[in-house]
Parts: structure tokens; sequence; C-alpha cells
């Protein structure tokens, strides 16, 4: 009998990041970083594992919205849905009557996301590869056929993404080797949550170019006299050599943007992170033109791969940051990074939440071997939080991400953290004393 899926099962696992603030920023002031963590499993004893990251209320949401799918998968045979990654993507996307809760957008199109992810995860752990080599391995054709190009077509065309991959091609065993010999380049918003004290930023921005990062980042955008000062602190805590990268997390108007970037230029922030909406196209075009040379940086919010090609067009980015869990999964990352090559912007990939570093690496590593070719302009964010819940934790060093070796796409929980912080019934909230009231109230309107 053939192989099937036989259950996809979904857990609402939350940490109390809120605590200790790690994580806020100007429209996030007391997140709990979570995960709608996600298992698929085969009739033939075989797991996958993948998550969607919310930070915490509405990550029940998330998690019902993976189970609403559940049906859409369970039953298929192994081997087709292995055959064609795409039409898999595809059907969990395009299903007639749940694509209209997005369409490509939102709860449902993440938890897409998070069951494809689980999917790749299952299918590397079965050749016995990371997530990133089993792509890099893959033929320019079979990479081409995991796009869905009919939104496309008008800034990437097929015999286009083949041509970028063939050009490719020839380097890929000796940049693969230089990978697992250096490792990819990381950056740190570890320094910079902004209900951190001046004090604590000032330690751990030292302590990241101690440890090998060359650039770091700090939230801005909750108040203006203290984006300033903590700006200048870190400057001077670091030197004039590091970058300093700096995130709004979408707090500010468009024109607002522009103002307030004004009295930060003369730090040189390397580039301003999500100024305004993350719908706004022409908004981020106008805030580019406006403030540079300061690069303008987005992606983390993007719904999908039609919002992406917009960017682009557009020239609203200098550069461009996918997420691991915010599309449809691997298989949609791979048409944003093909996207991103033809248009020449380099991929800065967003890892600020629990299993994105670990999940991401992958995605940004295997850009590196077959599509760009390039690291230059490139790094991956890391935060130093959560990664002992992991089975395969991600490893950084001397400011790099080391290659990890180890098969799958590294998103497997350990099975005491899942049953530590099942929300609303694990220990450590059963237990939990009440989260202390806001030290800062998000952006006003």
């Amino acid at each position: 009998m053939a192989e099937v899926i036989n259950a996809i099962e979904a857990v609402d696992v939350r940490f109390p990041t809120s605590r200790e603030l790690d994580g806020s920023d100007a429209m996030n002031p007391e997140p709990d970083y979570s995960a709608a963590y996600v298992t698929i499993r085969t009739s033939g004893g075989q797991e996958g594992y993948g998550l969607a990251f919310t930070v915490g209320r509405g990550n029940d949401v998330q998690v019902a919205a993976v189970q609403a799918l559940a049906p859409l998968v369970i039953g298929l045979p192994l081997a087709d849905i292995l055959a064609d990654l795409g039409g898999f993507s595809d059907r969990l996307t395009g299903d007639s009557q749940l694509r209209w809760l997005g369409p490509h957008k939102g709860a449902i199109h993440m938890a897409a996301g998070a069951i494809v992810n689980a999917t790749w995860d299952l299918y590397a752990r079965r050749e016995g590869k990371p997530v990133w080599r089993l792509l890099a391995a893959m033929t320019p054709e079979q990479l081409v056929d995991l796009v869905d190009f009919r939104y496309l077509r008008d800034a990437l065309t097929p015999e286009e993404a083949l041509e970028i991959l063939r050009r490719a091609e020839p380097g890929r065993a000796q940049r693969e080797q230089h990978l697992l010999a250096r490792g990819y380049p990381a950056y740190t918003t570890t320094p910079g949550w902004l209900g951190y004290t001046d004090e604590k930023l000032v330690r751990l921005a030292r302590q990241a170019v101690a440890d090998g990062f060359d650039l770091i980042k700090l939230k801005v955008g909750a108040d203006p006299d203290a984006d300033v000062r903590r700006l200048r602190l870190a400057r001077e805590a670091v030197g004039p050599d590091i970058r300093i990268a700096i995130d709004a997390n979408q707090a500010w108007g468009v024109e607002q943007a522009i103002a307030s970037l004004e009295p930060l230029a003369p730090y040189r922030p390397y580039w301003i992170e999500e100024p305004t909406s993350p719908d706004d196209v022409l908004g981020h075009a106008a805030i580019r033109r406006a403030v540079a040379p300061i690069r303008v940086a987005t992606g983390e919010h993007c719904h999908n791969q039609v919002m992406f090609k917009q960017l682009l067009q557009a020239g609203a980015v200098d550069i461009l940051q996918m997420d691991a869990s915010r599309v449809a999964g691997v298989t949609e990352n791979v048409a944003i990074l093909l996207l991103a090559a033809k248009y020449g912007v380099p991929v800065c990939p967003h890892a600020g939440g629990v299993g994105l570093c670990e999940m991401v690496q992958h995605l940004a590593m295997f850009d590196y071997v077959a599509v760009s070719g390039s690291t230059e302009g490139r790094v991956i964010e890391y935060v130093d939080h959560l990664h002992q819940h992991f089975v395969d934790p991600v490893v950084v060093r001397d400011g790099h991400y080391v290659a990890p070796t180890a098969p799958g796409l590294g998103a497997r929980m350990r099975p005491a953290s899942i049953a530590a912080y099942r929300y609303p019934d694990g220990p450590q909230w059963v237990s939990a004393e009440q989260p202390p009231s806001p030290r800062f109230e998000p952006v006003p309107r």
C-alpha cells in the first residue's frame, strides 16, 4: 500500500518573552514569541516539522487555520506530493473555499506555509540532507517547476528564471564548500529591543562587536527623542566602522518617516526597516527617494510573492527581507529569491522570532549556492532567544551562521519544551504570575 499523509498535528506553543521585553518594538511592546507548531506524519512512520510564528494572542487562530487546511492533505500519497511540490503548494493556497479567507495572505496563507515547510522538512529528512543542500542539488528545471508564474510573468518569466539558475550552476560546488568552511554573514538585533534600558543596549552592542558582528540593529519609532539618544549611544559604543540598521516596525506614515529620519541621519543608519505600512509599495518608494543614502528594507510582513514583485518593480526597496513563515513556505520563497535575483536586490532575511533563525538560514544559503551566487551586501538576522528549545538549534560563530548539516529545516522543537510551554495548559503558563504592566505604549495613530 502506498505511503500516505495520515496526520497533521498543530499545537499552540507560547514563550513569555514579554516578561523581559525581549522582542519589544514600537508596535509590539509586549510580545510573547509563539508558534503554531506543526507535525506532519505518514503511514510509513515518517515525520516533518514546521511552524507559523506569531507574537502571542491569536496563536490559537493560527492553529485553527492549520487544522482547517489539514483535510486537504490527509490521505494524499507521499510520493505524489514529493514529485510535485509546486502543485502541493498550489493545492493548499488555491482551495476554492478556503482561499476566500486570503487569498494568499493572512493566517490561512501562513498556515499553508507551516504545512509546506513541514513537508520540505520531511522530504529533507527522508533524503538525509539539510533543506539548503536539498534545494541546491536540484536542477534549474526542477526549481523553476516549483514556481507559480501566473502573477509574476510581467516581472519574471520561466525562461528568465532558468537563465538565472543556469548562470549560477557552474560555481555551486565551490560556493557550497566555502559556505561549509566559513558560514553565512549574520547581523544581530539582540541589543536593540525597544524595552531595553540604555545600559543594556550599550552592553549588548559592545558584546555583539566582540562576538564578531559588524552590523547591529536597533528598534525605533516610539519616541523621537529616545530614538536619537539610543542611536547616539549605540554609535558611541560600537565606533564608526560598525553598521547600525534601524527598524520602525511600521510605526510611521510616509511623511512622518521622512521627517523622523532626518535627526537620525548624522549617526549613519545603514538601513531603515519597515518605515511605514508593509502594504504601501508606493510609500516605500517615496521614502526611499527622500532618505537616500539610507537604504530602505522591508519584507517580513509581505503577504506573498506578488507584493515582493511590486516592491521590486516600483524601485521601493534597497534590501528585500524574506521570512520563513509569513508566505507559503519554502516553495513560495524560491520564487521570491528568483525575483530578487532578477532585479539585483540583495536579500537579508528576517529572523526575529521563535524558530525563524533555524528555518530561514536554509533559504539564504540556497540563494548563495544556487541563485544569486553572492553574499555581498547580504546578512541573515540573528536574535539570541529561544534556540535551546529546538533539536537542531542554529549556530552562530564569529558573526556568521554555521551551515547546518543535520537533515531537515531545523524547525523540530524539543518535546519537553512543547509540553512546558503549550498554551494555556503547559506548566510554564499554569503557574505563571501575571506579566508586568507595559513600560511603554505602542505608537498612537
